[in-house]
């Protein structure tokens, strides 16, 4: 695969207020360290100009993050009101993100909602990095659900591994990657929850994508879907044996969801759509003062002022 460029970046969705970029795997999205030789603020400064707002930090507002070994789908904001009516979408929980994954093993039960609760690993050499609940030295375990699709079994460098569409219902720190570790079958390429063993050095990348991404924002449905990078004709170490799931119809029944204009404004995320029905993701907690500071301060640089 093609590494990151300065020049190679790719626009799947544009408007006057909105772009969506495909972000490349190992580019992070903005850093202030003179040795990030590539971000995606430069590629961004680089490709459009005459976009770039001097009164923020980084040039660009976006509107959400994805981990530096993240390939996909990001929504950037292109002016003040159009980053405060995407942050309302996200704190309204009516944002739709569905993500790609090859992970370890061949998971057997074709649909599962993962529901364990995810908290900061106080443990020595585990600084920056997250676990579930019970795991020795794991503070401040939140409720976190995902939901996870099987849509084919298959071989990676020989090894068995599934690739699996997967759902994030609440927004915590690393969820997938966390999750998927937990149920014994961690992302392949993940260094950090991958169990890390000798067959962790085979791929070039960790193998999680933002493939698909719709923020119905009252003036418009801010929707893209990224291609599939995870396919033999780009990555001749994959070899799909047997399909579980066919992803272009799991994706259709995302885009024909009710969300978006003509839509009430408290219209849950879409789930996706398999046999029975996942649990409502769990109630947040109270917003604390501190969290209400950083939502001010997060909203005074970005956005509108928050309404009262």
């Amino acid at each position: 695969m093609e590494p990151g460029s300065v020049e190679n970046l790719s626009i799947v969705y544009r408007s006057r207020d909105f772009l969506v970029v495909n972000k490349h795997w190992d580019v992070r999205i903005d850093s202030k360290a003179w040795r990030e030789t590539l971000t995606l603020q430069k590629q961004l400064r680089h490709r459009f100009p005459e976009l770039a707002d001097p009164d923020t930090c980084y040039g660009f507002r976006f509107c959400h993050q994805l981990d530096f070994s993240t390939s996909g789908a990001l929504c950037v904001a292109l002016n003040k009101a159009a980053a405060g009516s995407a942050y309302r979408c996200f704190k309204e929980r009516r944002v739709t993100k569905v993500y790609l994954a090859l992970v370890r093993g061949h998971v057997q039960e074709s649909r599962m909602t993962i529901s364990y609760a995810i908290g900061r690993s106080s443990t020595e050499g585990r600084a920056h990095t997250m676990c579930v609940e019970g795991t020795l030295g794991c503070e401040n375990p939140k409720p976190s659900l995902t939901e996870l699709v099987v849509l084919e079994h298959g071989l990676y460098a020989g090894d068995p591994v599934s690739k699996v569409l997967l759902q994030p219902l609440t927004g915590r720190t690393h969820q997938l990657r966390v999750h998927c570790s937990a149920i014994g079958h961690p992302v392949v390429g993940d260094l950090t929850y991958g169990q890390a063993t000798a067959r962790e050095e085979q791929p070039f990348r960790m193998m999680l994508h933002a493939l698909y991404l719709c923020v119905p924002t009252p003036a418009e449905r801010v929707e893209a879907c990224t291609p599939d990078p995870f396919l033999p004709a780009l990555d001749a170490c994959w070899s799909p044996r047997a399909l579980v799931h066919p992803l272009d119809q799991l994706v259709q029944a995302l885009r024909d969801a009710p969300t978006g204009k003509g839509s009430r404004p408290d219209s849950p995320t879409p789930h996706l759509p398999g046999p029975g029905r996942p649990p409502p993701p769990p109630p947040e907690p109270p917003e604390t003062e501190a969290q209400r500071a950083s939502c001010l301060q997060w909203l005074a640089e970005w956005t509108l002022e928050p309404d009262n």
